[in-house]
């Protein structure tokens, strides 16, 4: 038997859709917690939805190590059953918009009344109240909100989108960190908490030193392309046969990139003397590095860097990626078998936890588990049956 997971002893309900909440909840399936993944009927829930197709990277990646349950929130039996559900968990998390539970008596005071040790995570698009509250949130919106896309592309060709969904993605990521903490702060004190953030919260906290650049000093940042928005000499740069990232703030490491190009006789112009010169002077300083590095190959001059503890690196496409030997070290394929669709590998987690492993159980067909699951808490078989009959689940 696989080993159960450091989480194993929680219950989590999974009430979450597309991406945000999906990579919540992740971060508790992938370690063991008993996630029960909570889906519409087919019958009421006849679309594909913003979540990718159910057999497709997207779905699969993102609602593995769960348990799948069909249950219909709108219908009172399904309802009550929810509420059951609620008694013997630990955890609901949900992205619905902010006045959807609500409406649907599953807010964090109707869960608290049921089970005062519930702790409820909640992503919304701005916010669990304010001026925005009722809008519909996607990742883009939370972007050019955030402030990334304003500090993102090539200086002068306007604002771009990350390619990554970052705000769903860091928006989950924050909800699971405030989730672990209530969850502790519950060994303690016996209660639950209610953990919320939204996509734009997440995006503005992203922005980390840009945002603080504002908030002390009121600097707003621009866009710097490849270039660090501080950090002089590090950016792209073009080689003999193709590209390559440097990286190499301070004098010291200045040094030891110049000792490494062979480019001492033309680095003694007063211009390049420090760091804040060569700040000053970004265009000379990656103009004289640009000279030197085009002269060999990517792979040659990311060696010699390295070895002199200059941080160097190519600039891969997905496939590349996979194909680097240290990349094969770290195992960041995470390989399962799907009923469906054989043998599949899925991105593992990227934290290594000494003496535990991730989950691999694959993503659930919808509703898969949902006698299993209602037994377990208590549900007899009729009153399973009855709840099919019924339309509730």
């Amino acid at each position: 038997m696989p080993d159960p997971g450091p989480l194993a002893r929680f219950t989590v309900l999974d009430l979450t859709r597309v991406r945000s909440g999906p990579t919540c909840v992740r971060q508790l399936a992938d370690w063991g917690a008993n996630v029960i993944k909570i889906e519409a009927p087919s019958a009421v829930d006849t679309g594909k939805g913003l979540g990718g197709e159910r057999h497709g990277p997207d779905f699969q990646h993102v609602h593995r190590n769960k348990r799948g349950i069909t249950l219909n929130l709108k219908h009172p039996e399904g309802l009550a059953a929810f509420r059951r559900l609620v008694e013997k968990a630990d955890v609901v998390v949900e992205n619905y918009r902010p006045d959807v539970k609500d409406r649907l008596g599953i807010d964090y005071e109707s869960l608290k009344a049921i089970n005062p040790r519930i702790v409820l995570g909640s992503i919304s698009g701005f916010g669990q109240d304010g001026p925005y509250a009722r809008r519909p949130g996607f990742d883009q919106i939370a972007q050019g909100m955030g402030g990334l896309m304003s500090v993102t592309g090539l200086p002068g060709q306007g604002p771009v989108r990350v390619g990554i969904p970052v705000a769903d993605l860091t928006a989950g990521l924050y909800t699971a960190i405030g989730i672990l903490v209530a969850l502790l702060e519950r060994e303690v004190t016996g209660v639950g908490r209610w953990v919320h953030t939204s996509l734009l919260e997440a995006m503005i906290a992203m922005m980390d030193f840009q945002a603080t650049r504002w908030t002390m000093r009121h600097e707003v940042p621009g866009q710097a392309g490849n270039d660090h928005p501080t950090t002089v000499p590090t950016g792209l740069f073009r080689t003999s046969d193709g590209l390559m990232n440097l990286a190499g703030g301070g004098q010291e490491m200045w040094n030891r990139i110049v000792a490494t190009l062979g480019i001492e006789e033309e680095a003694k112009d007063p211009d390049l003397a420090n760091d804040k010169l060569r700040a000053q002077n970004r265009a000379k300083t990656n103009a004289l590095l640009q000279s030197r590095l085009e002269t060999d190959t990517s792979a040659n001059w990311i060696a010699r860097l390295n070895k002199a503890g200059v941080p160097s690196g190519p600039v891969y496409s997905m496939d590349q990626v996979f194909a680097d030997e240290q990349v094969k070290h770290l195992q960041m394929e995470l390989p399962l078998h799907h009923p469906k669709l054989g043998d599949i590998a899925v991105v593992r987690p990227p934290m290594q936890i000494a003496g535990a492993a991730p989950q691999r159980r694959p993503t659930p067909e919808r509703g898969e588990h949902t006698a299993e699951v209602f037994r377990e808490f208590g549900f007899s078989d009729l009153e399973v049956a009855a709840l099919r009959e019924a339309g509730a689940v």
